[in-house]
């Protein structure tokens, strides 16, 4: 995890940037500076985050402005939350329609949105029943629910017995169920003890994930997973690791959990991650571009025999489902459907991995791989070519040249630019990232201080092994 930076750092890089972006007038439209919002959050909101140094105030399509003016080309998209482009016009149209009409009934009362919504989401990805949640890590604990609910009631687990097997390096969220299944020791220390009931396997590991389900399997009640592992790096698993799991659960009657918050809606080039491999879970989790970049909307997708384990009273929420929400999610879907933007990730995410091999192959000593699926990318560079340089420091360097990404770790720079990146936003996103290696990190090197010797890798608290990054 990138370490903490003091406030007055962070205030002086705003100050010294040299901008490579264009001021555009009449964007500006805040009164208050960068700086200033930046010493407001500060002092006011709780410091859970380490944010690049940049204030959005004006979005779209692939364009952010900060209140200065200041043009930005957005390669992460909120985490893959505005996959259709920032300020979709199709989805604000939906978003405005709808909040001038009725926002919200509660599940308390019918409303004339949240049917249709069910209807037109479960057709498109082809399950029985939809059970609707706000946030994606909502919709884990929904799934964790109703995977626990199923082996109790259906694969006749014994009383309290039911385990749910997940895999190391996986990010789930932040809630106290998803950090039970983490390996992050950031997300876990200081709020232990964790919740009971849990296994951990290698991502990507068949032997491991086939000797589990031999030894536990009829207390397992479900195996969750990310088709592609974002927040451990995009993290690809081996051809044919996505069919073998399917097989193997099917072969010990537990149930196949999918976390496509961040993978899916044509995030990797495919609706679904697990279409890569042609693969139906039994249970799917939606969230993040299912809101549009608008407002959270996730969703858990499930068959009959499986959802109808939960009755009325044991699970809800009260903004699950509403009118507004339904609404824009329809927009969002349609917009991904209409725009064929799983076709266009996959065709923008071969062009985007093509121009930074070129660029790993001028500067082998620095970038390790380049991997990825559709617009689902990262950058691993060589720490030790880096030090005492961090990706954060470049992601830095790329915001000074007009582009914004976000580290993973300390050695890794994801990149997940809205699915409507044009081509040329395309190129000049790896343009920015050559630039950086070849003029802004020897730089970096010789200013940096450097300490006596690079700090001592963590250990997972979990299982004892060095962690990634």
């Amino acid at each position: 995890m990138a370490s903490r930076v003091p406030l007055q750092l962070v205030l002086n890089r705003i100050k010294s940037v040299r901008c490579f972006g264009t001021v555009t007038e009449g964007i500006a439209s805040s009164t208050a500076s960068s700086r200033h919002l930046i010493g407001l959050e500060h002092d006011y909101s709780a410091h859970n985050y380490h944010p690049v140094p940049v204030v959005f105030s004006h979005g779209k399509g692939s364009t952010i402005w900060d209140p200065e003016g200041n043009k930005y080309l957005d390669f992460l998209a909120a985490y893959s939350a505005v996959n259709q482009g920032h300020c979709h016009p199709t989805i604000m149209k939906a978003l405005i329609e709808q909040a001038q009409t009725l926002t919200l009934s509660s599940r308390a009362f019918y409303n004339d949105k949240f049917p249709v919504f069910a209807e037109y989401l479960t057709k498109l990805f082809g399950y029985d029943m939809v059970l609707p949640m706000n946030t994606g890590a909502e919709g884990v604990e929904t799934a964790l629910k109703l995977a626990r609910k199923w082996g109790y009631e259906k694969k006749r687990i014994p009383k309290d017995q039911a385990i749910i097997v997940s895999c190391c390096g996986c990010f789930h969220g932040r809630t106290m169920g998803a950090i039970s299944m983490s390996c992050d020791n950031d997300a876990t220390r200081g709020f232990w003890p964790l919740l009971p009931g849990q296994l951990k396997v290698d991502f990507g590991d068949e032997a491991a994930l086939k000797k589990v389900f031999e030894e536990k399997g009829e207390h397992i009640a479900g195996f969750l997973f990310e088709p592609i592992q974002g927040e451990a790096g995009v993290i690809i698993p081996p051809d044919g690791y996505l069919k073998a799991v399917r097989e193997l659960c099917s072969k010990h009657n537990i149930l196949m959990i999918a976390d496509e918050i961040q993978s899916g809606i044509a995030r990797s080039g495919r609706m679904l991650a697990c279409d890569w491999e042609g693969v139906r879970p039994d249970v799917v989790i939606l969230g993040k571009a299912l809101g549009g970049g608008v407002i959270p909307v996730s969703a858990v997708l499930a068959d009959k025999d499986v959802m109808l384990c939960i009755q009325p009273g044991e699970h809800g929420s009260t903004f699950g489902g509403n009118p507004l929400a339904s609404a824009v999610g329809i927009a969002s879907l349609q917009v991904i459907q209409d725009e064929k933007l799983a076709e266009r990730s996959a065709e923008m995410g071969e062009e985007l991995r093509r121009l930074l091999t070129k660029t790993q192959q001028r500067f082998p000593e620095i970038v390790m791989e380049i991997r990825g699926k559709g617009l689902f990318n990262a950058v691993e560079l060589t720490s030790k070519s880096l030090f005492p340089a961090t990706a954060y420091d470049l992601c830095i360097k790329l915001k000074e040249r007009g582009i914004l990404a976000k580290p993973t770790h300390n050695a890794t720079i994801r990149l997940t630019p809205p699915l409507s990146i044009s081509l040329d936003e395309i190129r000049e996103g790896a343009k920015a990232f050559h630039d950086v290696l070849e003029h802004d990190l020897p730089k970096l090197l010789k200013e940096k201080p450097k300490p006596a010797s690079p700090k001592a890798r963590d250990t997972c608290d979990r299982c004892g092994r060095e962690l990634y990054g």
